[in-house]
């Protein structure tokens, strides 16, 4: 299964402009561990995986452990806001907040703090450009077993940065200043994990007296998804949760080996409809066919001087009609059957009609003003009796439901 791991890059410190960077480093890794590749690319170049996810920088995120508010679900965000106001140095409204997974609350734990601007104009970019995120995750965070990693210097700062996770929380200090031999100094190098970039390992090892490991960006990133942190909470939260879960779900039944008898058995059962699909459908043309033959030696059995056949029902009703007509016998579209059922249906108290155009199958009669239910009452009992009924202009229109 397939990870693209998206870095974001860090927030200059000098320029507080919202917009998404021209390109991002990625790493696309196979089942989270192998690097398959990397590189830098725009949004809409970038490659495509089963599970995407995007990484903050470690400065950009601040850690603070509050005792987490009481409040229902619609109302969390603004309660952590007001738990927070002594302690954030900006404004809510331009940070995002995420609770640390499974925060109850009533009880102590972290929240992860960082701008939004940037990081709303980078999700809506990556989403136009059919990169689906289903993370954002921090490149680190609080842990119970500390670590120290050493980054290089960047181009607006010639000093390395020291990042040290520890159960209270996570520190970003810069190596030119006396803060970060302080805390060296007092670390306990008793189980203590420590790593560092490439570029930065001889700093490192001259820092803390040891070697260290030493982890590339590439590596570094994978790690990163180990978090059990997400920060698509509140405002980032996924619109579609259902798509989304329909696409886990289908991602995971094309992937995982496991499902694979699951999908050998969706399969033969999509055979099978397409099959027995297909021998219903034959099935009905065949019998469809049948029918038709029936009607055309019918026809012609019934009336053998029709030699060409092209629509054996209206064909018989014509015949039919014209061996009515010359045995002189009625039929419902002559005028004494339709004036008798005009009659039948007339309704009771009104006057006789006041005038009548009659042709063969239509009969348009001129009668007093009738209200809505006298002229309902009057065609519905004309259906009963197998005619159809029609206001036009000032006229009643009844007309054989058949051919005349």
């Amino acid at each position: 299964m397939s990870v693209l791991v998206i870095l974001m890059p860090p927030r200059p410190r000098t320029d507080a402009a919202a917009r998404a960077p021209a390109e991002y480093a990625f790493v696309l890794g196979s089942d989270g561990r192998q690097v398959v590749s990397q590189g830098r690319a725009a949004a809409s170049e970038l490659p495509r995986a089963d599970h995407a996810c995007l990484l903050l920088a470690d400065a950009d995120v601040a850690w603070h452990r509050v005792l987490i508010p009481k409040a229902p679900t619609a109302r969390r965000r603004a309660a952590l806001a007001a738990v927070l106001e002594e302690q954030l140095l900006e404004d809510d409204e331009v940070l995002h907040l995420a609770l640390e997974p499974a925060a109850a609350g009533g009880q102590e734990g972290w929240v992860a703090v960082t701008r939004m601007d940037a990081l709303v104009a980078a999700v809506a970019e990556l989403g136009q450009a059919g990169v689906a995120l289903e993370r954002i995750a921090p490149s680190s965070w609080p842990q119970a077993s500390p670590a120290l990693h050493l980054l290089p210097a960047a181009a607006d700062d010639p000093s390395p940065t020291l990042v040290h996770s520890h159960p209270g929380g996570v520190a970003c200090l810069r190596l030119a200043g006396s803060l970060a031999r302080q805390r060296i100094a007092a670390l306990d190098h008793a189980g203590l994990r420590c790593t560092a970039h490439p570029q930065a390992v001889a700093e490192a090892e001259r820092w803390l007296g040891s070697k260290v490991q030493v982890i590339a960006d590439a590596e570094r990133m994978l790690q990163a998804l180990a978090s059990p942190w997400n920060l698509r909470q509140f405002e980032l939260a996924p619109r579609r949760r259902s798509v989304q879960r329909l696409r886990d779900f289908a991602r995971r039944l094309r992937a995982d080996p496991d499902w694979r008898p699951v999908r050998l058995g969706l399969s033969a059962l999509v055979l099978v409809q397409l099959v027995g699909l297909n021998a219903w459908a034959w099935k009905l043309e065949h019998e469809l066919r049948g029918r038709q033959q029936a009607q055309v030696r019918l026809l012609q059995d019934s009336h053998p001087q029709v030699r060409a056949v092209l629509d054996a029902p209206q064909q018989m009703l014509r015949e039919t009609e014209r061996l009515r007509l010359a045995a002189g016998q009625r039929g419902s579209g002559d005028l004494e059957p339709m004036l008798d059922a005009a009659a039948r249906a007339w309704p009771e108290g009104q006057g006789p009609l006041q005038a009548l155009q009659f042709e063969p199958g239509q009969l348009a009669i001129t009668a007093a003003a009738w209200d809505g239910a006298l002229e309902q009452g009057f065609a519905e009992r004309l259906r009963a009796l197998g005619y159809q009924v029609q206001r036009q202009g000032s006229q009643i229109l009844i007309r054989t439901a058949g051919p005349a």
